[in-house]
């Protein structure tokens, strides 16, 4: 694939996520984790009038050729993906194109019986990203092997044994024309952080213990991320 390199200006995109002003990230890193952490985004773009949206879930990494993750910013950033070019979706998709990725990081429910005090109301906590952005589809046989070979690289060293794909390229060449390969180009992004920050620092450092103490990992890698807010 050919290098990538930072645009010399970038321009916020308008998202639509409602977010209240409490629940906005801190900065673009808790975004950029949140992503790199929970790669399956599910991909929604408009259809024919006659077919409505679609929608599909799929991985989505950053492009590796891009020359570092912007400070404040996350416009311009390249994203990679592919999805089964039998699906639907995929024939609906045009370069140009917008499209919505959303991303999920750690929810749990939270019960009043944590917060110890009365009236009170159950709520959910949970950290979203949403990313709208210009699509462009790869058509060589190159550039998908390229993106799946990047893939494969960014999630066997981020959950796998960095297990060595050499053997299995003649595989990856019989199966790729099957593949749809694309990048998304943001145009703007949203996060929502709703992890009890409307709550008193007591009560709120209450539900991060209750979460911890869980055996769930959801709870826990929530009470994580309300202890980074501290």
């Amino acid at each position: 694939m050919p290098r990538i390199r930072r645009p010399r200006h970038t321009m916020k995109g308008e998202c639509c996520m409602f977010v209240p002003s409490q629940y906005r990230q801190p900065n673009v890193s808790w975004m950029t984790d949140l992503m790199r952490g929970n790669p399956l985004a599910l991909m929604a773009s408009n259809g024919a009038p006659a077919d409505g949206p679609f929608a599909t879930h799929l991985p989505v990494i950053t492009d590796p050729e891009w020359e570092g993750i912007p400070a404040d910013d996350l416009a311009g950033l390249p994203l990679l993906g592919h999805m089964n070019r039998a699906n639907p979706h995929w024939a609906a998709l045009t370069t140009g194109s917008t499209v919505l990725l959303t991303f999920t990081g750690p929810h749990a429910y939270v019960s009043p019986s944590v917060y110890g005090i009365t009236p009170a109301a159950p709520t959910w906590n949970f950290t979203s990203v949403h990313i709208h952005g210009t699509v462009e589809k790869f058509e060589s046989t190159e550039e998908t092997l390229g993106v799946v070979q990047a893939t494969v690289r960014a999630f066997e060293d981020e959950f796998g044994d960095s297990w060595d794909m050499t053997e299995s390229l003649d595989y990856f060449r019989r199966i790729v024309p099957g593949v749809g390969a694309f990048r998304v180009r943001v145009t703007g992004a949203e996060g929502m952080f709703k992890l009890s920050q409307e709550q008193s620092t007591p009560i709120r450092e209450q539900v991060a213990r209750s979460f911890a103490g869980r055996a769930c990992t959801r709870h826990v890698q929530t009470a994580h991320l309300m202890n980074r807010l501290t």
